[in-house]
């Protein structure tokens, strides 16, 4: 395994781990938890997802990076970064500023915020991690192979 592929192969299952127990483990037992409530759930969630999603910028990089220099971006592990990378550039850029938006508007209203329907945006973002999940699973299969 070159070293290209190895730090790809750090960074693909580092990702993914975080994704899992970020998004997966903590964010909906978050809400369980006694005394939270959906203020301080957003609040804290917004948190911990701005700090979760610089990180995942960062791991993109190290794939588009090692991907490149492996010389393997043409190859089936290449394009499953560049699409990964993708789907994290639309969530960050495009649905969490949506979210952002819901979520000021809750926070705003502080202890007078009434539960209201629930937002479809947010299950767009679910959706992108669990396809972008399957992405970073299938790339860690193929460098490991």
């Amino acid at each position: 395994m070159s070293t290209a592929s190895a730090f790809a192969t750090a960074a693909t299952f580092l990702w993914l781990g975080m994704v899992f127990a970020i998004s997966f483990i903590e964010a909906p037992l978050k809400f369980r938890a006694p005394g939270i409530t959906i203020p301080l759930g957003l609040g804290i969630g917004r948190l911990v997802f701005r700090a979760l999603n610089a990180v995942e910028v960062v791991w993109a990089v190290v794939l588009v990076v090692c991907a490149a220099a492996g010389g393997w971006i043409g190859d089936a592990q290449g394009i499953l970064v560049i699409i990964v990378a993708v789907l994290l550039a639309i969530q960050v850029g495009g649905v969490r500023p949506v979210l952002n938006r819901r979520s000021d508007a809750v926070l705003a209203a502080g202890d007078a915020y009434v539960e209201g329907p629930r937002s479809n945006t947010h299950l767009v973002y679910v959706a992108f991690e669990v396809v972008k999940v399957g992405v970073l699973i299938a790339i860690g299969v193929l460098l490991l192979a």
